[in-house]
């Protein structure tokens, strides 16, 4: 049987006579659609992935660690607290570069920004107990990220870093504890309990982050952790109503309301946790008058 385009020799075109289905181009394209959606999860977050090479900037070494590539990773939505979620992979446990020689830990912020004295207390206080541990599998699980974290917390501590970066790990490491209690399945042994126990771990974290906020607030300038004052002071506004500081929370959002600098946006975010600072307020007030 002749194809649906044969015929067309007249013009020129040669080798098009035989096609019969004139959407078979969409059918592959559905089909490789399918076969994402299928794709193992593991797989999926591996091809987001590359090594980039990076030179340590306290024992002069060149290593590689795994970065997600540029444009690769889709911004579902934020947080509350400005947490960002992506598709397909959480970027949060990607953001720590590590030397796997000396033990130097950092956000990628600051991983290049180092000071000859700090250089000196991180070979000094990490370095000679350092004791490298070869990555499980391609990609970062939650447990071996949480690691990295907390490592890069201890660097920071070591070489006296400003409060804000401490308050910036203590976020993100919250933020990624966040990651973690979502990633659980409800099916698996113990469900509740490994939940409980995150969240308690991410309010220690969160806790020490307002702690460092407020501190850096008093004392450093702007922009603070890549952030500008309006958002350092959302930032603060949000993790104090948390944990029940109305009297902070309340005097910035207040602030950012009356802003001349402070974004629509911005302004419209502070709103809505306006709104939850009222109801907040009104349910302790009552639980109070129990």
């Amino acid at each position: 049987m002749a194809g649906l385009l044969s015929g067309l020799e007249v013009f020129g075109l040669k080798g098009m006579d035989n096609v019969n289905d004139i959407y078979d181009g969409e059918k592959k394209e559905e089909e490789q659609k399918k076969a994402e959606v299928e794709k193992d999860p593991v797989q999926i977050e591996q091809d987001m992935l590359f090594e980039k090479s990076f030179t340590c900037p306290i024992c002069d070494i060149d290593f590689k660690s795994k970065t997600v590539r540029i444009g690769k990773a889709k911004l579902l939505k934020t947080d509350l607290d400005l947490r960002p979620k992506y598709e397909n992979v959480d970027m949060l446990k990607y953001d720590v570069i590590l030397c796997p020689h000396c033990g130097y830990a950092a956000l990628s912020r600051y991983f290049k920004f180092i000071t000859s004295p700090q250089a000196r207390l991180i070979k000094e206080n990490i370095s000679p107990n350092f004791k490298h541990i070869k990555e499980k599998g391609v990609i970062y699980t939650y447990e071996e990220a949480l690691s990295r974290y907390k490592l890069t917390l201890a660097n920071a501590i070591v070489k006296k870093a400003k409060p804000s970066e401490k308050a910036y790990i203590c976020l993100k490491t919250a933020w990624l504890l966040r990651g973690a209690a979502e990633s659980l399945k409800k099916d698996e042994p113990d469900y509740e309990q490994k939940k409980a126990e995150l969240t308690k771990e991410e309010d220690e974290f969160l806790r020490n982050a307002l702690e460092g906020f407020l501190t850096a607030r008093q004392t450093e300038g702007y922009p603070m952790c890549g952030m500008d004052e309006t958002t350092v002071d959302y930032l603060i506004a949000v993790l104090a109503m948390r944990f029940e500081q109305f009297d902070i929370s309340s005097k910035l959002i207040a602030g950012i309301l009356v802003s001349h600098t402070a974004t629509p946006r911005m302004k419209d975010k502070a709103r809505d946790v306006k709104e939850m600072l009222v109801k907040q307020i009104k349910a302790n007030q009552a639980k109070k008058g129990k």
